[in-house]
């Protein structure tokens, strides 16, 4: 199954999801309704009282409305919203600890190899057992929080194994359906603390002059009484949604760092450890977390959200005997397949379109040992820039200016003088001549570093970031592609700073309803493609066909000979589109971009900055294009260890 079908199951599983929920309100209307005829002493001899019953449900369906319509609302900033309800703070670089930073790094590695916004990380300070999450609505918006006890009681390799977990949730599309599981729950357990409300209410309910009433404080009771029934059912409904996703991430984390037994130290761990949390929080989002963060009760086997761990270490185990045994290290030499899609991705000739659609949303060892050799080479004041925040907005400027054209870069520093402060702009040209000596295919995970540092910007800040790195490229009086891409991701990667409550729905479900926008990003990936003086139009229109025909049902659909005339504005307005379909198409978009791209057996730099740009602005994360022997700086650096 691979990142489209993970995503698409997702959304079947919501369906599931809504299936149950509405199975649990009919249970606790019957229960209110049965509690309703005893309490108000109704005549026991005529069960059924339509009236009563449907005054009960409608209440009970307000009521649960209410409930969940308020915690969906609270939760459109994302996954923030959990990990400070849990108790979190954000980890920033500044204030952390040699093992808060030891976790950082070992965050931006999982991120570039995975080719996603690198996530804020939230620390759990009052929480000493071992226990993390994940939560947000879409790659791009992740949140990661782990436990104080986890960074105290694990080592570097049991860490990443439980960050390799959490990340699995994050590409597999768990997170979406995780919010909405915590937001349709919190209407259930609305009634349960209602019930606790009227307990503290004095008075009764009085029917006649005569009647002595009915203590609130009973119904009272008698609502905590039903909510305990509906929280029991909202466990239900969380373990039938997460205990198989538990095993697959368990199964994606070995895969990520090729290291079972990392995993396997933290369920051993575990065993003899703790792993609840005590935050009243635990009970609404312990679907979320690595390991039960509940009190174990004795009906723990069947309202757990996660499997026993024996079954996990037996499986893990099972992983490390089968799949693993006969797998290289990560010093050895890659299996076929892998130096294939490496070759392919450096500019050789045997990648295949189908190897890159399958590593949209995955990990392979390959890319983590990349992204690790990649972060370590970096000039120590880039890496360290990225974590302070004029320096992560310097960069982000630095890379707008033009390298090559003297006249043109001088033009872009006067007018930074004019809109930004003197130190912002020495700053800018002080990377920037760092920057240029740095190979091209690391501008864009240098975008991701500065990224969770400039998220800490408000909206406004954001904006004017962005419209400065557009005043930047409009004063080279010309759009080049990597300006183009520069925007797009950055404006992609900051759009949860600049609008939290954003979401991204399916609109989409027919390839008729965005076709206009499939040809135009398949026109100028194809002029791209073959940009060179040698490249004729015929070149040029083949490239443009070859990829149009790979999408669905393109036999029915009027298709030009050759490619659309398009600018780059109207392509972001394709691809903000495009964002909205759903992940069946968004899989037959890429799958004939890579054609696209593909047909001539080779791979350019610009080729896989826009490639890799349009499939990470549709969530659709690509990991970095891999050198067989990779130069991240023109010159020589030094490796300085990463913690």
């Amino acid at each position: 199954m691979n990142f489209f079908e993970h995503q698409d199951r997702a959304r079947q599983n919501t369906q599931q999801l809504i299936g149950l929920f509405s199975l649990s309100i009919a249970v606790m209307i019957m229960a209110i309704y049965i509690a309703t005829l005893f309490l108000f002493r109704i005549a026991p001899r005529v069960w059924w009282h339509p009236g009563i019953f449907l005054y009960v449900a409608g209440i009970t369906i307000i009521a649960i409305a209410i409930g969940s319509l308020y915690k969906i609302a609270c939760l459109r900033e994302g996954g923030s919203v959990i990990a400070q309800e849990l108790g979190g703070r954000l980890l920033l670089p500044e204030m952390a600890d040699e093992q808060g930073r030891q976790l950082l790094n070992i965050v931006e590695e999982m991120a570039i190899a995975s080719g996603i916004s690198v996530p804020q990380v939230y620390l759990l300070d009052r929480e000493t057992g071992i226990n993390a999450f994940a939560a947000g609505f879409t790659p791009n918006d992740a949140v990661i929080g782990v436990t104080r006890g986890t960074l105290q009681h694990l080592s570097r390799d049991e860490l990443q194994g439980v960050i390799g977990h959490e990340f699995s949730h994050i590409l597999n599309g768990d997170m979406r359906l995780n919010l909405r599981l915590v937001g349709l729950l919190h209407g259930i357990l609305f009634i349960y603390l209602t019930g606790e409300l009227l307990l503290r209410i004095r008075g009764s309910f009085r029917f006649g002059k005569e009647d002595k009433g009915l203590p609130i404080w009973a119904f009272g009771l008698a609502l905590m009484a039903i909510g305990g029934i509906g929280l029991l059912c909202g466990r239900l409904i969380k373990a039938a949604v997460s205990r198989q996703r538990e095993f697959l991430a368990d199964a994606s984390a070995v895969q990520f760092t090729r290291n079972p037994n990392g995993l396997t130290g933290v369920f051993q761990k575990l065993q003899q450890m703790d792993s609840r949390l005590i935050s009243p929080g635990a009970e609404a989002s312990s679907h979320m977390f690595f390991g039960n963060a509940l009190n174990p009760s004795f009906w723990e086997d069947m309202f757990s959200t996660h499997p026993p761990l024996a079954e996990r270490i037996r499986r893990v185990g099972g992983l490390n005997v089968s799949n693993l045994a006969a797998m290289p290290s990560r010093n050895q030499m890659r299996s076929p397949s892998q130096e294939s899609l490496t070759m392919g991705f450096a500019g050789g000739s045997n990648a295949t379109p189908s190897q890159v659609v399958n590593q949209v949303g995955s990990v392979t060892p390959e890319h983590f040992a990349h992204a690790q050799a990649l972060l370590s080479q970096l000039p120590e004041s880039l890496r360290l820039g990225a974590r302070e925040q004029q320096s992560a907005m310097a960069i982000a400027l630095a890379l707008a200016l033009d390298t090559e054209n003297l006249q043109i870069q001088e033009r872009q520093i006067a007018w930074l003088r004019e809109v930004q402060p003197t130190d912002l702009v020495e700053k800018t040209l002080e990377l920037s001549s760092e920057i240029s000596q740095l190979d091209p295919r690391i501008r864009l995970p240098l975008v991701d570093l500065a990224v969770p540092i400039l998220r800490q910007n408000s909206a406004k800040e954001c904006q004017t970031l962005c419209k400065c790195v557009h005043g930047l490229v409009v004063a080279t009086g010309s759009l080049s592609l990597w300006h183009f891409v520069l925007q797009l991701i950055l404006w992609h990667r900051l759009q949860p700073s600049i609008n939290p409550a954003s979401t991204t729905t399916v609109e989409f479900t027919s390839i008729e309803q965005i076709w206009p926008d499939s040809l135009l990003i398949l026109s100028v990936i194809a002029r791209v493609g073959h940009s060179q003086p040698d490249a004729s139009t015929e070149d040029i229109a083949y490239a443009f066909r070859s990829g149009v025909f790979r999408l669905p049902k393109a036999g029915e659909q009027e298709k030009p000979e050759k490619p659309l005339n398009c600018n780059f504005t109207e392509l972001k307005k394709s691809i903000e589109r495009l964002r909205l379909a759903a992940p069946k198409l968004k899989q037959a978009i890429v799958d004939a971009c890579a054609h696209t791209v593909l047909l001539d057996n080779k791979v350019t730099p610009s080729e896989a900055d826009l490639l890799r740009a349009i499939a990470m602005t549709l969530d659709c994360p690509i990991p970095p294009f891999l050198n067989p022997q990779p130069n991240v700086s023109k010159q020589k650096q030094p490796s300085p260890k990463r913690s």
